[in-house]
């Protein structure tokens, strides 16, 4: 494996960021999830979102990093939003962060999360409960639960971590 590297995404990108979308929710989410969920959720629909996001006026691009030429996770941190009614505790936000599992454990998501959100920066994100693998990487990286909450229109709790 060589080097990751991390870049702004471009439109070409979508559907490498679906695929790793869609793996890395298939990977975490599954038994989590109803089976009827992936009926819908599929690499298909999550590059047409993609396409859109990423063409979005104004809106800033997520991260990518690539592998051997390949995209094997993404992170986007902007401001934050008020969440199921709960008020924002910090102004920057990790929106979203994923990394295929063949590379969990190699430093790509260590990278990817300092490049959207320098470790020095104070912020909050949300983790699913159901997910101690994530909320331990967050740990290791200064991030701590919080206390607020939400279940999420999947029926997935949601935890905010802040540092």
């Amino acid at each position: 494996m060589s080097e990751p590297r991390v870049r702004p995404a471009t439109p070409d990108d979508a559907r490498a960021i679906a695929v790793v979308h869609h793996t890395a929710w298939v990977e975490t989410y599954s038994g989590l999830l109803p089976a009827v969920h992936w009926e819908t959720d599929t690499v298909e629909h999550r590059t047409e979102r993609w396409q859109a996001r990423l063409i979005e006026p104004g809106a800033t691009p997520p991260s990518v990093a690539v592998v051997d030429g390949r995209v094997v996770g993404f992170g986007k941190a902007s401001a934050t939003r008020v969440k199921e009614g709960i008020p924002p505790v910090r102004s920057d936000e990790l929106w979203s962060l994923y990394v295929i599992g063949e590379c969990h454990g190699t430093g790509v998501g260590a990278l990817l999360l300092d490049a959207v959100l320098p470790p020095t920066r104070p912020a909050e994100l949300w983790v699913a409960e159901g997910n101690p693998r994530a909320r331990r990487f967050y740990e290791k990286h200064g991030f701590r639960v919080e206390g607020a909450e939400f279940t999420d229109d999947l029926g997935i709790v949601e935890m905010r971590m802040v540092r």
